[in-house]
């Protein structure tokens, strides 16, 4: 496989989870955001935990350790922690401070764990990325500065970046598809109490069903398949900056789908997302494939 393909699998994966907000605007209006969450993150991981049974590669007694658990509670907690922000503190602070803080949480985090800071072209990358965002939500509603909804998007982005570095390890020694079945999974029973707190009947309505059944197979499930197959070879940091298409293509589907507007400063914000997406996307082998060997040899020394 074309050392070129793993950043465009995470684009992909990308792609897909900035389908979620147009197709929520197809459920019902009695539909929580909180218990959607739950709902797609269990669907997800039950479809492809079917999906390997069937294949029988699934193999439980190598599913231990604290790495399985912690990225299971990342995925748990990064639903309402980033519904709540949004609801909180408004779709502009919530969305900005939760998907912008993530990829400098993962840098640094690399840091941490490989002792090495990413290149310089991912500092850029990601700057002009976090920008770009900001100016995609910045005349999306009057701004509310709220303490408490803040911090929660920072444990958004936290649990987010958090997921996917501790993701590299259980990745080196077992498939993407087993990987995130059992990860989502476990994820989806974590949640689970909160589908006794919130009414869920919405779910059993046609259009319920359907667009559960295509957050939770497609934009959850295969998408996080392939953010996973992306990130095997790539690091974390540059995984979680081309994240950062999501909310491009959430915009982009708003305008050609929903039929919303996009002021002159928004389409800056989306010149620069996609300026950022190239600029790492299509980096050098080296940039992407040999500096993540490089990692991987720290790690295993360590």
């Amino acid at each position: 496989m074309k050392e070129k393909l793993f950043p465009l699998f995470v684009l992909l994966a990308a792609m897909l989870w900035g389908t979620t907000g147009t197709v929520q605007t197809f459920a019902p209006e009695e539909s929580n955001p909180v218990a959607f969450g739950a709902i797609r993150l269990a669907i997800g991981g039950l479809s492809l935990l079917i999906f390997v049974s069937i294949k029988g590669t699934l193999k439980l007694s190598s599913w231990t350790g604290k790495e399985v658990w912690i990225a299971a509670l990342c995925m748990a907690l990064y639903q309402p922690l980033f519904f709540s922000a949004v609801y909180i503190t408004g779709v502009a602070i919530g969305t900005v401070v939760a998907i912008g803080s993530a990829p400098i949480m993962a840098g640094f985090g690399e840091w941490i764990m490989y002792r090495r800071l990413p290149p310089r072209k991912w500092w850029l990358a990601t700057f002009f990325a976090i920008a770009g965002c900001s100016l995609l939500f910045v005349n999306e509603e009057s701004i509310t500065v709220d303490p408490i909804g803040i911090l929660m998007a920072l444990g958004a982005g936290l649990t987010f970046a958090i997921y996917t570095i501790i993701n590299k390890p259980l990745l080196a020694k077992r498939s993407p598809e087993e990987a995130v079945a059992v990860v989502f999974t476990l994820g989806a029973l974590l949640i689970s109490p909160v589908l006794f707190i919130f009414d869920v009947s919405w779910v059993m309505q046609e259009n319920g069903l359907t667009t559960s059944l295509f957050l939770g197979v497609i934009a959850t499930g295969l998408a996080y398949l392939l953010f996973a197959k992306g990130l095997r070879e790539i690091t974390a940091s540059t995984a979680v900056t081309l994240s950062l298409a999501e909310p491009l293509t959430a915009t982009i589907l708003g305008v050609f789908i929903v039929g919303e507007l996009l002021t002159a400063t928004s389409w800056i914000g989306v010149s620069l997302l996609l300026f950022s997406i190239i600029l790492l996307a299509f980096s050098p082998k080296k940039n992407l494939v040999l500096v993540q060997a490089k990692a991987n040899r720290n790690h295993d020394k360590a």
